[in-house]
């Protein structure tokens, strides 16, 4: 499974992107049915007070959580009933609400009927996922001009249940997509505050990454990076498909090729053929996103064949559209490609950027 860390003989999760929940709000207080009895008082009346309402679960957008790892170990949360009204004209206290925190970007679905009951956008949101259930009514308030004694009472509503799926997509402007080593953890860093781990064996990357890429005084988006796909990810090979709904919610994709591959019976062109076809087997609609052409480790290939060799995998790929060749270690060309993209974003409306370091300062990275 992803992101998986030892510590003593337990196995922890660094990482959740889904999880299922059980939420109960509480019940509503039932109310009281009474009558006043004091000395010198005679035929006090109805006193029986309303019973409490129950308290609700809410979700709270944080933007300082990365994970739902905290869901996964503590799946059920029920919110405090009401409290029962009482006499003398006493109603109950309502119940405490609960309020699950959770990170910026998750999907809430009701698992029953499928509907999608909450999309958290916005650091601060709030969303009743099941609400409590209202108080029931003492006999104080059946009283009346031809019923002075009223010993009717109703008990407290029930509160909601609910079963949801917890889903969370990551929001970045730019995905990074590509085969394992093919330097997307290498150019995530290069580029923005990023730190992800960086080896030379595949699969370093076991989650996803966000990196804030910064070219001024409000110039900045944000880049993910997730774990590479390889041919047959969609029968389960490598890391699957899992991570492929971070990239979802991103405007356009760089699609990282590696071109001076380690192993000369590698061919990049048929490793990028693969990677289309997975992404293609995962979502037609994240397959015709705005995709580039990103091709990385330039500084290995001698100066005199750079040229010719972006021609010829533009050509066998038959790509039409922007293509940058830049080298993430040694930092050459990635200038054209941040400023281009960031002229291809900027038009579009755009989401306050204040705040970034706070909700997107490689969020991803910390463990739980």
């Amino acid at each position: 499974m992803p992101g998986l860390f030892r510590f003593g003989d337990d196995l922890l999760m660094k990482f959740i992107d889904e999880v299922v929940i059980d939420v109960a709000a509480g019940n509503g207080g039932a109310g009281c049915a009474s009558f006043r009895r004091e000395k010198f008082v005679p035929m006090g009346g109805p006193d029986g007070g309303d019973g409490g309402r129950g308290g609700s679960v809410v979700a709270l957008a944080d933007s300082n959580l990365n994970t739902l790892v905290d869901f996964r170990y503590a799946p059920r949360h029920a919110a405090e009933n009401g409290e029962p009204g009482r006499g003398s004209d006493q109603f109950g206290a309502a119940g405490a609400d609960v309020v699950l925190r959770m990170p910026v970007g998750t999907i809430i679905t009701d698992l029953q009927t499928r509907e999608v009951v909450a999309e958290l956008l916005q650091s601060q949101q709030r969303v009743v996922l099941a609400r409590g259930g209202d108080g029931g009514f003492g006999n104080l308030r059946y009283k009346s001009s031809t019923n002075r004694s009223p010993r009717k009472k109703t008990p407290g509503w029930p509160g909601e249940q609910r079963k949801l799926r917890l889903e969370l997509r990551v929001l970045a402007d730019v995905g990074l997509l590509g085969m394992p080593n093919a330097g997307k953890s290498t150019l995530i860093a290069a580029i923005s505050n990023a730190r992800p781990k960086i080896a030379d064996y595949p699969f370093t990357t076991l989650h996803p990454n966000l990196g804030v890429v910064r070219l001024g005084v409000g110039r900045s988006f944000v880049v993910a990076d997730i774990p590479g796909l390889i041919e047959g990810a969609s029968e389960g090979a490598g890391l699957g498909h899992h991570f492929l709904r971070h990239l979802q919610r991103t405007r356009l994709l760089w699609h990282v090729i590696d071109i001076a591959p380690m192993d000369e019976a590698v061919d990049p062109v048929v490793q990028a053929r693969a990677v289309l076809a997975e992404l293609r087997k995962y979502d037609e609609a994240l397959y015709r996103k705005p995709r580039w052409l990103v091709l990385n480790k330039i500084d290995l290939v001698p100066g005199e064949r750079r040229v010719a060799l972006v021609r010829e995998i533009t050509r066998r790929l038959r790509w039409k559209g922007p293509v940058y060749a830049v080298s993430a270690v040694a930092r050459e060309g990635l200038a054209p490609l941040l400023e281009a993209t960031w002229q291809t974003l900027s038009p579009a409306p755009r989401e306050d950027r204040e705040g970034d370091d706070v909700r997107f300062r490689d969020h991803l990275q910390r463990a739980p």
